[in-house]
Order: structure tokens, then C-alpha cells, then sequence
């Protein structure tokens, strides 16, 4: 009984954040880690991201009078740590295409045409980092993110958080990225400009356990 009253009390705050946070529709809450000083990772090793508490959010104006809010709910990462030296890890992520939700089929189905993502000739957008840097009070992951096609080289702002130990008995960290910009355009995805904004701001929280 204790420990089922352990794993709600663990899993429900997390799933309400999550969705508040990155449901279509719903405005973006701020993460209550994003104000909180980062914390140092203590245990070197592989981590293997949570896709059930991983959020990728979007928005990108309409007419300049509303603002889309979507997400992407297919995604895989990982992430190499090395505590001794933070600017020695990496990451690798990918997001499925076909897996875009803005609460509104028909704009799905759109997004996913060769409109937009095309999502039967290009089924993912992935980003690989090449270097990790120390930036103020957190890092910088510059790398290359794949978008139909395109390869462009972005740095993505982020801190980290952790390690708590969860009810399974496994380790887990968090990394909370800065909100990004990414312009469509760049990546030859220009249907609809101007209806339809070119910068497209891109909000990343990751959860990932240590692999065993």
C-alpha cells in the first residue's frame, strides 16, 4: 500500500505538469525547475530519455493575431554523462514526424503533407550534438539538427538537474532547455509564408534514466 501511495504521489504532479505544459491547446506553463539553480550530475554512465515524461512543444504565430501550440509524442534520446567534465557528454534525439498533434486533425494532416513535413519522405528530425560548452550558470549543446532533409548547425541552451532516485529503484536526471527559435524557411519548409510565421519557438524538457 505504501508503495503504491509512493508511485502516485511521484507520478500524478509529473503527468499534471506535463500536460499542462505541452497539451495543444493549453498555454505553456514554465517549468518550476527553469527558475531553480542547476545541479551536478554525481554518476557518469548512458541515460536513456522517458518518452512518457519527455515533452517537445511548439508554437509559430498565425496572421500575427494567434499563436499554434503543438507537440511532437514520438521521440527517442540519449545522453552519454560524464560528471568529471560535463563538456565532454552528448546527446542524440529523435522525433518521429508523423507523431505532430495540435489538437486539430486536419491541421495535423497538413503538417504531415509535403507542405510541411512531408513526413513519408522524411520521417524524423534529429539532433546529434558535436560539442558541449559551459554557458553562464548552465551549457550550451551545439550540434546539428535535421529537419526534411536539411542538416543546419543550432546551439540549444540548457541546465541540468538531478539525480533522484525513483520508486523502480532507478537513477534519473533532467534537462531543461532554454526555448529555441528554429526558422522554418531554413530548412525549405516555406508553404503558407507569411500566413503562417517562419520562426517556429521550440521548448525541450527531457527526463532520462541511467541505463543499466
Amino acid at each position: 500500500m505504501k508503495k503504491r501511495l509512493a508511485f502516485a504521489a511521484f507520478v500524478l504532479p509529473v503527468a499534471f505538469a506535463g500536460y499542462i505544459a505541452f497539451h495543444p491547446g493549453v498555454a505553456f506553463a514554465r517549468s518550476p525547475l527553469a527558475s531553480l539553480a542547476p545541479s551536478a550530475f554525481k554518476q557518469s554512465g548512458g541515460y536513456t530519455t522517458d518518452p512518457m515524461h519527455t515533452s517537445v512543444g511548439f508554437e509559430i504565430d498565425h496572421l500575427g493575431l494567434s499563436r499554434v501550440q503543438g507537440r511532437f509524442t514520438k521521440h527517442t534520446g540519449h545522453l552519454q554523462v560524464d560528471t568529471g567534465d560535463l563538456t565532454k557528454s552528448s546527446v542524440e534525439f529523435t522525433i518521429q514526424t508523423d507523431s505532430v498533434d495540435t489538437a486539430v486533425a486536419p491541421r495535423d494532416a497538413d503538417l504531415r503533407s509535403p507542405n510541411f513535413f512531408e513526413v513519408d519522405k522524411y520521417p524524423t528530425i534529429a539532433f546529434k550534438s558535436t560539442k558541449i560548452r559551459k554557458s553562464g550558470k548552465g551549457y550550451l549543446a551545439d550540434g546539428d539538427l535535421t529537419i526534411h532533409g536539411v542538416t543546419k548547425s543550432i546551439s540549444i541552451p540548457f541546465k541540468q538537474y538531478g539525480p533522484v532516485k525513483d520508486p523502480w529503484g532507478g537513477t534519473r536526471i533532467g534537462v531543461v532547455a532554454d526555448p529555441i527559435i528554429v526558422n522554418r524557411e531554413d530548412f525549405g519548409m516555406k508553404f503558407d509564408v507569411p500566413m503562417v510565421g517562419s520562426k517556429v519557438t521550440v521548448r525541450l524538457s527531457l527526463e532520462a534514466t541511467l541505463d543499466k
